[in-house]
């Protein structure tokens, strides 16, 4: 049902509201229910499509058995941020999607069963890991998102003293400040961070690597460094109009939701350019800010756009509206410098001659102007190349360049998991779940690169 307030005005309570978990957890009674309808395979195809490589069929039956606590084990055992992941991924494409009922009734409800066991782990105040001995070797994480904290998770287990290097005022990266609240609570990501710190993980946040404490300082004081930074800004759309009040950058946009609510939206038009996830997470918090109208402008089809499948349908239903085929050209600006108007051409796809993505082509004629009141902007994000130069690290555009085996960079004693690592065509999809096994797969990487050879001979 649509959450979208017909009014200028929207109170504070509406906005609590509106802002609330959209999706109940289940029941007892519907859990149990639901786990033992699992086949408990054998060679469970689920397993192999969680990124993660989670035991499903096995934390399904502790479910159904009432072992709680050995449930959520075994989901946190092999995803650091599982708690986080069963509410945002893509399950119907991943576990949900590969469950062999698929073929005679409907999959299992994996993603619902793992939050209820996380759920429950979270509620009991369960700490559900312990540090490993102390190996004497330390490690340096860049970055407090779910690939730095699945590394520091790991190597922490490991014996490695590890410490976390977060710009921002809490860790959990984009789980924390990314993700709407409606769909993950800043609460859930913030306890998958905090059973990182208790094993021992010193989390120093509001510390920036490249600002207040250098890259080298770093590369001198630990034996490993992952950089796990993630991406940084929206980047410019290069049109007129751009620094108009109104004028939103999507990331910004969204935190902002994170952190407090604001009226400020209430009875406006607002048009978001893009239509990937972020693009989706805007539109949805601009209707539920109380926005009347909301749209999706985007300069390809339907077909092309990168969110969701279930982001597309949770927009729709919010009764955000898409213009498909429409590219922005200019940001129009009233008599008091605030945005009135965005103008926008028709576009047309022409095949690329080098069998590439097809382009926008301008159709002639076509300008138009669309009322606004707030742009919104959700065209991807640029890299930390600043950080990534103090490092010295081999890249492509931003995208730096690792080993798939081991996750090392250009420099040996550097690793690299998550975002930063993703995109030009490397190392599969941008997702939390990936980069949460990218984290670990580091982490592994260092401890037999520094550890187990050590150990094996002495």
């Amino acid at each position: 049902m649509s959450t979208k307030v017909q009014s200028a005005f929207i109170s504070e309570e509406q906005l609590k509201r509106n802002f609330a978990e959209v999706k109940a957890g289940m029941r007892p009674k519907e859990a149990i229910e639901e786990s033992n309808r699992c086949l408990y395979c054998y060679d469970a195809p689920c397993i192999k499509a969680c990124p993660t490589g989670i035991n499903i069929p096995s934390f399904i039956k502790k479910i159904a058995s009432g072992n709680m606590l050995g449930s959520a084990r075994a989901i946190m055992d092999a995803n650091p941020v599982g708690a986080t992941c069963s509410r945002v991924c893509p399950t119907e494409e991943l576990c949900e999607g590969a469950c062999v009922l698929n073929h005679s009734s409907k999959p299992i409800m994996i993603g619902d069963l793992q939050r209820y066991a996380t759920d429950w782990a979270i509620r009991n105040e369960q700490v559900l890991f312990a540090a490993g001995r102390s190996n004497g070797m330390t490690a340096a994480i860049i970055g407090g998102g779910p690939a730095g904290l699945s590394a520091a998770r790991e190597l922490a287990r490991f014996g490695f003293a590890v410490t976390i290097f977060e710009a921002k005022e809490q860790a959990g990266g984009l789980d924390t400040y990314g993700i709407v609240s409606f769909r993950l609570p800043q609460s859930i990501s913030l306890w998958e961070a905090e059973q990182v710190k208790q094993l021992g993980v010193d989390i120093r946040t509001n510390t920036k690597v490249g600002v207040d404490i250098s890259a080298e300082q770093l590369m001198d004081q630990f034996d490993a460094v992952v950089l796990a930074i993630g991406m940084s800004k929206v980047p410019m759309l290069g049109i007129e109009g751009e620094s108009l009040k109104g004028v939103y950058d999507a990331i910004d946009f969204v935190e902002a939701t994170k952190t407090g609510l604001s009226a400020e939206f209430a009875g406006k038009k607002v048009a978001v350019i893009g239509a990937g996830n972020t693009a989706i997470d805007a539109a949805t918090c601009s209707v539920r800010l109380g926005a009347d109208d909301v749209k999706i402008v985007y300069r390809r089809t339907s077909a092309e756009m990168t969110a969701y499948d279930f982001e597309f349908e949770f927009a729709k239903q919010d009764g955000v509206a898409f213009k498909w085929l429409t590219a922005p050209t200019r940001i129009v600006a009233g008599q008091n410098g605030e945005v009135k108007a965005l103008e926008c051409v028709e576009v047309r796809l022409d095949a690329d001659e080098g069998g590439g993505r097809a382009r926008p082509v301008p159709v002639e004629g076509s300008a138009f102007l669309m009322e606004v009141d707030v742009v919104i902007k959700a065209i991807g994000q640029t890299r930390h190349l600043p950080l990534i130069g103090q490092l010295g690290l081999a890249h492509k555009r931003g995208v730096v360049t690792v080993d798939p085996e081991t996750y090392q960079t250009s420099n040996p004693r550097v690793y690299a998991a998550g975002d930063v690592i993703f995109g030009d065509g490397q190392q599969g999809e941008a997702m939390v779940v990936s980069a949460a096994q990218q984290g670990k797969l580091a982490a592994y990487s260092i401890y037999n690169s520094l550890c187990a050879r050590r150990e094996r001979y002495g």
